[in-house]
């Protein structure tokens, strides 16, 4: 043995609420004041009634004082005693649940026991007081054995790898002086007998124990026991414990790899539910309960006495463990080597004053009580025949963890196989949102395309009017006006000038246009579902990258083919406007040629309509610019009756017709002036005045 040390008894105090019958006794006192005639005020009369008052009142979880009263109040035969104040380890009041209860009393115990240190329990008071309750409880409410063997069982779970723990249990009561047993049919009426080792440790002989795997089978067996155990009604309580009755736990342990020397612990933990005591005047018992009573009060005043002894420090006086079986129980419990934990469980109505005073001056004393705790280790010496047991234990530990791993290996790689196979179906799934989201965006992509186009012609144009006008201002400045400027090209004019704020009023339309297309969101929606999806099936194994990767080819290959088709759509952009400047010009060297390869006469004569011809060529080229469909008039031809005289003709009533462009140039401008945007405006007309041009 090893590890000893001093410890203290425990002592704590549990205050039972009022019982049914106790509240309809109380006294009721009036704490108003009673309003006199005269206008005054007076205290109520003090009334003594001897109804039942409170005598406990709990201040805090460490003070308990209890209050002096008139003999009117409590029982005649009582002492006039003043007010006493008891400090304690913990106290309890009314409202305290069961689980606190265990939480202040028992749990710090668990760790001793776990450690090798023994280890007790019991309640202690005078019948009715709460007990039996206490330490049992019932299903709706259980009580510390439930709570102790619950946490014990856990922990004793959460070491297994370690330690081997074996938990058995015994189950005896002390009825009359008798031992028995009750986990055997019938509780073993002949009794027990208690013997003490080599060690002076006490043993009940004969007794049975179980080894219960968890919580439920020892509240089995505590309900077995109970039907065994004597209980009957008294006056004083309907269901009075007539017998002590002693729960133990032994818990031995040892490691799961020992040496040669193979350290075990072995500890017990006592919970024990004490008779009450009681007086024969209360409970009015007779007969066999009354020899009942006899019994219980002779062993608890031999445990008085105990206590009395153990407490009283001026001398070594003889401690009278042997004057009660119950007393011989708890004789290392109240002096030897256990941590002992005492629950004084009192009434706090007056109708049990003196019982309450007298055990909360028992459990006062006990307070004082020393203890000499060791940690019981024993190192058992191996054998070969231990080694041999030892040495198969190891193996079934190795094939046992073996198989664990391999199982574990199994469960990992199929946990690990269905999370792969997951991401990749959701991988598999993103991709097809992906593309079913391209297919689904075709009509938009379709829509900006034609509006990129559409953009890309406006510009074009408004760049080709911009420098038209331009060049029109500048040679009309040098000519002194616009004034001076053929009527036919100021009103082309005028008409390039009213399309030139149309189309920039279209371009900044379509910009807004493109700015708002959102094709891509649902490319991304697509694509954030899928990933939201893959944030909760394990680890990523480039599935997210993919589907990124996979969207961003999907939008930059669209973008691609967009810009592709628009390039294509400007390749002809400007070739009709080309070829009618080319065309106008040819027309102009050819015209002069011809001019020049004719004598002066003819040229003469036919000078109004060539150059009637060149005007028209010229005006035609000029249109173009402004518009490409060829809707503006050209200039009318004048000729002469007679050489070197002009004479005013009759109008024509026709158009010099247009040159033809090639015919992808004509339905790409036809194209390209029909969806110049939202605004119709785009196919103006200006209305070309038809007068003669005078030339000098």
């Amino acid at each position: 043995m090893a590890d000893t040390g001093q410890s203290s008894i425990t002592v704590t105090v549990r205050v039972r609420p009022f019982t049914i019958r106790e509240a309809a006794q109380m006294q009721r006192n009036d704490e108003g004041t009673i309003f006199l005639g005269d206008g005054s005020l007076a205290a109520p009369p003090k009334l003594h009634t001897r109804g039942i008052r409170n005598v406990v009142k709990v201040i805090d979880n460490r003070c308990l004082p209890v209050q002096k009263f008139s003999r009117s109040v409590v029982p005649a035969s009582s002492k006039k005693t003043k007010d006493q104040v008891f400090a304690f380890d913990r106290v309890f009041d009314e409202s305290t649940t069961q689980s606190e209860v265990y939480e202040g009393t028992t749990r710090g115990l668990l760790d001793s026991v776990l450690d090798g240190y023994n280890a007790t329990v019991f309640a202690y008071g005078a019948t009715g007081c709460g007990k039996t309750h206490t330490i049992t409880g019932t299903a709706q409410q259980p009580g510390i054995i439930f709570l102790t063997m619950q946490e014990l069982f856990e922990r004793i779970e959460e070491r297994s790898q370690e330690k081997t723990t074996e938990v058995t249990l015994s189950y005896l009561e002390i009825y009359n002086e008798t031992i028995r047993d009750l986990l055997v049919p019938g509780g073993s009426k002949m009794g027990l007998t208690l013997r003490e080792d080599s060690n002076a440790a006490v043993t009940v002989s004969g007794l049975t124990s179980y080894k219960p795997k968890d919580v439920q089978e020892v509240m089995d067996i505590i309900v077995q026991g109970n039907e065994y155990r004597t209980v009957s009604p008294t006056e004083a309580n309907a269901t009075s414990s007539r017998s002590h009755a002693v729960l133990q736990i032994n818990v031995a342990q040892k490691d799961r790899n020992a040496d040669v020397n193979e350290p075990h612990t072995m500890a017990t933990l006592s919970i024990i539910d004490l008779a009450g005591s009681e007086r024969a005047s209360v409970t009015k018992n007779r007969g066999e309960r009354l020899t009942e009573g006899a019994n219980i009060n002779k062993s608890l005043l031999a445990l008085g006495s105990c206590i009395n002894a153990l407490c009283d420090k001026r001398q070594k006086q003889h401690v009278p463990y042997r004057n009660s079986k119950l007393t011989r129980l708890l004789k290392f419990s109240l002096g030897g080597n256990c941590k002992t934990v005492m629950i004084v469980c009192v009434s706090p109505s007056s109708a049990h004053y003196d019982e309450s005073q007298n055990t909360l001056r028992y459990a006062n004393r006990a307070k004082n009580i020393q203890t000499k705790v060791t940690r019981n280790v024993f190192n058992v010496n191996r054998h070969v025949k231990d080694f041999l047991i030892k040495i198969d234990e190891q193996m079934a530990l190795i094939n046992e963890l073996r198989a664990q791993q391999k199982d574990a290996e199994k469960v990992f790689y199929a946990k690990f196989r269905k999370q792969c196979e997951k991401r990749d179906y959701i991988a598999k799934d993103g991709v097809q949102r992906l593309r079913a989201a391209l297919t689904n965006s075709a009509a938009e992509r379709r829509d900006r395309v034609t509006n990129m186009k559409n953009l890309r012609t406006a510009e074009r144009c408004i760049y080709l009017l911009s420098g038209w006008s331009t060049a029109f201002n500048t040679v009309a400045k040098q000519r002194g006006g616009e004034e001076s400027m053929p009527k036919n090209l100021s009103a082309i004019s005028k008409t390039a000038e009213e399309i030139l704020a149309e189309l920039e009023d279209s371009r900044d339309q379509l910009r807004q246009v493109l700015d708002r297309s959102s094709w891509e969101r649902s490319i991304d929606s697509a694509l954030a579902h899928a990933l939201k999806q893959l944030e909760g099936e394990g680890q990523d194994n480039g599935e997210v990258d993919s589907l990124t990767r996979e969207a961003e080819l999907i939008k930059t290959k669209c973008k691609s083919e967009m810009y592709r088709e628009v390039l294509e759509h400007e390749k002809a952009g400007d070739a009709a406007a080309t070829q009618a400047l080319l065309t106008a010009h040819f027309e102009m060297l050819a015209s002069l040629s011809d001019l020049l390869a004719t004598d002066q006469e003819g040229a003469v004569a036919n000078a109004k309509e060539m150059i009637n011809k060149l005007l028209d060529t010229g005006c035609t080229a000029v249109s173009q610019f402004v518009t490409p469909d060829g809707s503006l008039p050209a200039s009318d031809p004048f000729s002469s009756t007679r050489k070197g005289t002009p004479r005013r003709r009759k109008s024509i009533n026709g158009y010099v017709k247009p040159l033809n462009p090639p015919a992808t140039v004509a339905v790409q401008n036809e194209h390209v002036f029909a969806n110049a945007g939202a605004n119709p405006k785009l196919t103006h007309k200006a209305v070309v005045p038809t007068e003669a041009h005078s030339h000098p």
